[in-house]
């Protein structure tokens, strides 16, 4: 059972042509050139340090990078750099037959709750919404105008991050302040992630050959961002970030959860600005602040000299971690499947044997046999015995964009997109 290898379906996802794949960042533009039926990245990239003397534009094809110095003094700059690199290195884009543009949105507020495509009215709506994620909004929506004014010519679809949350129920997403205040506000649970919740959910329904609407899962994106998620039958029920990226886990810099009462402390008694708090709370926390070191590989090495400050955030880490897997077990009832994923949750052993270490009595185990090193396939790491497989299942937010934007223009009717050799599209939970 070590590790688990499916064959991919046919699909109609994209079978006669490509998608491009837009991650537009404050700073930063990730691109990949993605196939939606076999999922391969045909090409990707990065542009870095927009807006600063010096920028750096990569683009990967067919086994070779190629890297430019040059300034990049806006997002439009950044984009025509990269489609520069497709017309000189590769892929040509026309003969890739690129037949949408799929754009990573992080909110969607309680307006979006599926992938839309981009017209005017859309990017005014998306606009509207940026007082709820002001960091990351405004640079998802210029890398959306620019791409569509450098690409005219096929349709642009926003995928968003909080779209799979919708169906918290009003018990998980509500927080328990003054009604009127959370209403005018648009104060409430929306989680992040969803797109490799959803993914990753559905693809371990894949990979076992089991209907997803059959399962109970608890789903661990470990990354420098953090998340958990309960997801029943295929439905997402509960997930630990809220209103912003900040509520839950501990993460690499963040601090997760907290007492609110800290942060009026810290401005009262410390003289703290909000600006200061903001700060502390999203760059200075979580496994930074209390060791020093976000990357859990240096992070282990001060472990095992002794550091005791990174045996403290290991430990505090792990403590929250076990804890929402407690309360999410309570919240499924049965969990059938626990699932790591992102590139902690894939990559490190020692997180994930500490994550569920001693829970035997609940069915729950961790074989330490399966789960050494990484694991680049879906892999069932839990010994034969237990009542609840865990795996580790890599995450694919691009390929899960991709599809999705072609199963959303397929479903508005455009032409060219769809495979006659298998007419049932693939829901976008089963990616």
């Amino acid at each position: 059972m070590n590790p688990i290898t499916q064959p991919v379906p046919h699909s109609a996802h994209g079978a006669h042509g490509s998608v491009l794949v837009v991650n537009s960042g404050s700073s930063s533009i990730k691109y990949q050139l993605v196939n939606p039926v076999g999922g391969e990245a045909i090409a990707s990239g990065l542009v870095e340090r927009i807006g600063e003397s010096e920028g750096l534009v990569k683009h990967t094809y067919g086994g070779n990078t190629t890297q430019r110095t040059d300034p990049v003094p806006d997002h439009g700059a950044g984009l025509r750099a990269v489609l520069a690199l497709f017309d000189e290195v590769g892929p040509d884009l026309a003969e890739a037959h690129v037949v949408a543009v799929g754009h990573r949105v992080v909110q969607g507020g309680s307006v979006f709750g599926s992938p839309v495509i981009v017209d005017d009215d859309v990017v005014a709506q998306i606009d509207a919404l940026a007082p709820l994620a002001p960091l990351h909004t405004p640079p998802n929506l210029t890398g959306i105008q620019v791409a569509r004014e450098l690409l005219p010519d096929v349709p642009h679809v926003v995928v968003f991050d909080t779209a799979f949350f919708r169906t918290l129920p009003e018990a998980a997403a509500t927080y328990a302040i003054d009604r009127a205040v959370a209403k005018a506000h648009d104060v409430r649970r929306y989680g992040f992630h969803g797109t490799s919740h959803q993914y990753v959910s559905g693809k371990v329904a894949r990979v076992l050959g089991r209907r997803l609407e059959d399962i109970n899962q608890i789903v661990l994106h470990l990354g420098n961002g953090a998340s958990a998620s309960a997801v029943r039958g295929g439905v997402a029920v509960e997930t630990s970030m809220g209103m912003t990226p900040l509520e839950g886990l501990v993460m690499g810099t963040r601090s997760g959860d907290i007492d609110p009462a800290v942060l009026i402390h810290l401005q009262r008694n410390a003289g703290m600005s909000l600006d200061d708090i903001d700060d502390l709370l999203n760059r200075r926390s979580g496994l930074k602040g209390l060791a020093g070191e976000n990357d859990f590989r240096e992070l282990h090495k001060l472990v095992e000299a002794g550091d005791e400050d990174a045996v403290l955030a290991l430990d505090v880490y792990i403590h929250r971690l076990r804890k929402y897997i407690g309360a999410y077990h309570a919240v499924l009832g049965r969990v059938d499947v626990i699932t790591f994923t992102a590139g902690v949750g894939e990559n490190d052993d020692i997180v994930r044997a500490r994550a569920l270490e001693g829970l035997e009595s609940m069915g729950i185990a961790v074989d330490p046999v399966r789960n050494a090193g990484r694991k680049k396939e879906p892999t069932i790491i839990s010994p034969d015995w237990t009542s609840t497989l865990v795996m580790v299942v890599p995450t694919n937010e691009e390929l899960a964009i991709a599809r999705q934007a072609v199963a959303t223009i397929e479903a508005a009717g455009f032409e060219g997109t769809s495979d006659e050799s298998d007419p049932a599209p693939a829901a976008a939970g089963h990616a």
